[in-house]
């Protein structure tokens, strides 16, 4: 009782140094990252996110490539593509460098802990954004919660080159290894978003896995329509 009173102080805690104007959020919701790594796996992904707010509809969709450099730290790179509404076609937005380091053996502390780095450049710009933080995951009985608390900073041609910070939490049910629903808290950007998710991973043996993502997170902090609906598929061989 006393850790999960710990938990929800903790993510409490986190959730109220976020700011409460409401206004839209520009690229919260995005995935929450687990910590694990397998040692020295291969990925493939493809991700795809659907917003819609009063500036219409936008489209975005990420495919990479990632490889373990080691047993606990794996390397990404993304090319990362968005629609022109204009002429209603799809084309390169930028490029990402994605980072990520399992910094505790599994099972062995009371939560797990990992630390993430992102580096975008976006296309035919001058423009760079810079995402680092700590990613913990938990067990609680047959839940896991996990929680992204992350730093970002942008500079070059932008409005203003200020640090942001940005909270991500999913609370999700292992009901069965093809589908676990979950819940996701979003909020950074003067936005705070929840709704459903749900995942899941198929095996096919002891190194080649599917994981699928499907979320649906809506702003609460806004009386304006804000919402985003993402999916993603992640092969690990």
């Amino acid at each position: 009782m006393r850790l999960r009173l710990s938990l929800f102080l903790y993510v409490a805690l986190l959730f109220n140094m976020q700011p409460s104007v409401a206004e839209p959020s520009d690229g919260v919701v995005d995935r929450v990252y687990h910590p694990y790594i397998l040692p020295f796996e291969r990925e493939l992904e493809w991700r795809f996110m659907s917003r819609q707010n009063e500036d219409g509809n936008e489209l975005l969709q990420r495919l990479a490539f990632g490889h373990a450099l080691s047993e606990t730290v794996i390397a990404k790179f993304y090319a990362v593509g968005s629609r022109d509404e204009q002429h209603d076609d799809f084309g390169l937005e930028g490029y990402e460098f994605e980072l990520r380091w399992m910094m505790t053996e599994q099972g062995k502390y009371w939560a797990d802990f990992g630390t993430l780095l992102e580096v975008e450049k976006y296309h035919n710009e001058k423009r760079w954004e810079v995402t680092t933080g700590l990613v913990m995951e938990k067990e609680i009985g047959q839940t896991s919660l996990t929680v992204n608390t992350l730093l970002v900073y942008e500079w070059g041609d932008v409005p203003d080159q200020e640090l942001k910070t940005q909270l991500r939490v999913k609370y999700r049910y292992r009901w069965m290894p093809l589908l676990q629903p979950a819940v996701e808290l979003y909020t950074g950007d003067d936005f705070v978003g929840i709704g459903p998710a749900f995942m899941g991973i198929k095996r096919f043996d002891s190194r080649r896995q599917l994981k699928w993502e499907l979320g649906f997170i809506a702003a609460i902090d806004s009386v304006s329509k804000d919402h985003s609906l993402r999916f993603s598929l992640e092969y690990e061989f």
